[in-house]
């Protein structure tokens, strides 16, 4: 009898972080709940997502990878590639809220092409040389993929982007109820 192969297991998810590491990591939500959003320097927002299997209101702080204040609008990449609980989230429902500093921004989330985001994650690995080093694991990249990043190639496989480009036309910009 002939012996098959298992197929490849998914690299497994760290366990959520307790104690201490978890105060830390929601440190950030804390402080925009607390109106202390600019503090962070511009370089995080807070996106307030709905959860697609319980309908909660979720929040999560993401980096900015561009920004662009004619639109307004924000690019954020997900370190955690397709399978981030956030990114999933937006595929199912895109209309949202982010907050960039003190002010809401009613959006709707885009999803980028593989090759607008790989030319949109080489200048930030140009405008931040160290940060795809750091996360190349995470995004499924080996190090060498991440000095291509780097030096500007576009052939070395892409974690998954979401751009919030707009906001909503139909009201001002504000908080959700309930936030």
């Amino acid at each position: 009898m002939a012996r098959t192969r298992p197929a490849p297991r998914r690299p497994r998810r760290p366990p959520p972080p307790t104690g201490r590491l978890r105060f830390a990591a929601r440190l950030p939500i804390l402080l925009f709940r607390a109106g202390l959003g600019p503090l962070l320097g511009g370089r995080l927002l807070l996106l307030h997502h709905t959860g697609r299997v319980s309908g909660l209101d979720r929040r999560a702080v993401l980096e900015v990878v561009t920004f662009d204040p004619a639109g307004p609008s924000w690019t954020i990449a997900s370190g955690f590639g397709p399978r981030a609980d956030w990114y999933l989230n937006l595929r199912r429902h895109p209309k949202t809220v982010i907050q960039f500093g003190n002010r809401h921004h009613a959006v709707t989330a885009r999803f980028l092409p593989p090759e607008e985001g790989a030319a949109i994650m080489a200048d930030y690995a140009r405008r931040h040389p160290g940060r795809p080093a750091v996360c190349a694991p995470s995004w499924g990249w080996t190090s060498e993929a991440a000095t291509t990043r780097r030096s500007g190639r576009r052939d070395a496989p892409s974690p998954s982007y979401a751009s919030t480009p707009r906001p909503d036309p139909g009201g001002p910009d504000r908080p959700r109820e309930g936030s």
